[in-house]
């Protein structure tokens, strides 16, 4: 959860930068944040499950506990049964995660980041021109400042289609954020508005402030529909694909996803021998291997699924190999502790290669000495 709420501060403060600069409402921010929740407890997911197994086992190690279980002639197998079956349980959650929760939310993060970029002022205003605002009003300024909200000498005219027109001026104008956080208003300072109905009665009213709610922007374009990319389909649909015969990215995606999904239960393999031997004082050098372990496989996963999204190898090639070295790691280092308990082929590399330093030091000392 540390990781995750460390990843979700960093891209809040580039979210929050993102809505200034567009003049987006908080509540925007909010919902695009909500919608990277999914993404990153995904990337949470596999590390926080290796280092509840790694501090489990170390506390059984440090209490003798783990002594006690194996003199009563239980094995590191069978302690080992109720993680694998945790992981097994925690497969359908995962699935669910990574093939359907994950690739809505995308197209939601999208979304919303759309209508961010959209919220504010987005159409060119130029000093003594009359602007075609779209929707019957047409619109101009006598001043433009550089930000191109606040405006001065401004003159708006909108028709009704029941034949009515209504003026407004204003000495000072400035582009606001419309009702709820959608569309654009614009705020008017010191006017005159004069209303001609349909029967040619003509109303004149002054005022010190006012505001114009109806959006004075052109219609934008709806933002796409969800699918035009392979990661925000969810998994049957990603399935449905492959099976009409979809492109190479459908399947990259379709395997890389399910291969995350069963990363789970090879977790414990890693990181039930790395937390036994911390009793020994070797704890620091299993973390470090099992976070690098994780990170590699993640990022050999992505680049399995780059090569078969481009077409250089076939789907279930590239993105399984990776997932096979690392079972194979895994099994390696969990056999390597069966018949020592504390100990693993990791802790052996380490020990060997302090001991090789140690050796150098007295040779050294011996060329230093007179």
């Amino acid at each position: 959860m540390t990781l995750l709420m460390a990843q979700l501060l960093e891209r809040l403060l580039r979210l929050l930068d993102l809505a200034a600069s567009a003049g987006a409402p908080l509540s925007s921010v909010v919902w695009m944040v909500a919608n990277l929740v999914p993404h990153y407890f995904g990337l949470a997911l596999p590390m926080a499950f290796t280092a509840a197994i790694f501090i489990a086992a170390a506390r059984m190690s440090d209490d003798c506990e783990l002594d006690i279980m194996l003199t009563t002639g239980r094995s590191i197998a069978r302690i080992a049964t109720p993680y694998f079956a945790l992981a097994v349980l925690l497969i359908p959650f995962s699935a669910y995660l990574f093939g359907q929760v994950q690739p809505v939310t995308r197209y939601g993060y999208r979304l919303a980041v759309y209508d961010a970029m959209q919220t504010g002022w987005n159409a060119k205003v130029e000093e003594n021109r009359f602007i075609d605002a779209g929707k019957g009003a047409t619109f101009s300024a006598r001043e433009v400042a550089p930000d191109g909200r606040h405006l001065r000498g401004v003159f708006v005219e909108r028709r009704n289609p029941s034949g009515g027109i209504e003026i407004t001026t204003a000495v000072d104008g400035q582009f606001v954020p419309g009702p709820g956080g959608h569309g654009i208003s614009l705020r008017l300072e010191h006017g005159t508005r004069l209303v001609e109905g349909a029967d040619h009665a003509v109303s004149i009213e002054h005022f010190d402030e006012s505001r114009i709610d109806r959006n004075l922007l052109p219609a934008r374009q709806p933002f796409r529909e969800r699918g035009e990319s392979a990661r925000e389909r969810t998994q049957p649909e990603l399935w449905s694909d492959i099976r009409r015969g979809g492109d190479n990215k459908a399947a990259a995606e379709f395997h890389g996803r399910l291969a995350r999904v069963m990363l789970l239960p090879l977790l414990p393999l890693l990181a039930l021998p790395l937390g036994m031997a911390s009793k020994r004082g070797q704890r620091a050098p299993g973390v470090v291997f099992a976070t690098v372990a994780l990170i590699l496989v993640h990022h050999a996963l992505q680049f399995g699924e780059s090569l078969a999204a481009n077409g250089r190898a076939p789907a279930a090639l590239a993105v399984w190999t990776p997932y096979v070295l690392f079972a194979a790691l895994g099994l390696w280092i969990f056999r390597g502790s069966l018949a020592w308990p504390g100990d693993n082929p990791v802790l052996r590399a380490v020990v060997a290669v302090e001991n090789l330093f140690e050796g150098l030091r007295p040779r050294r000392r011996a060329k230093a000495a007179p």
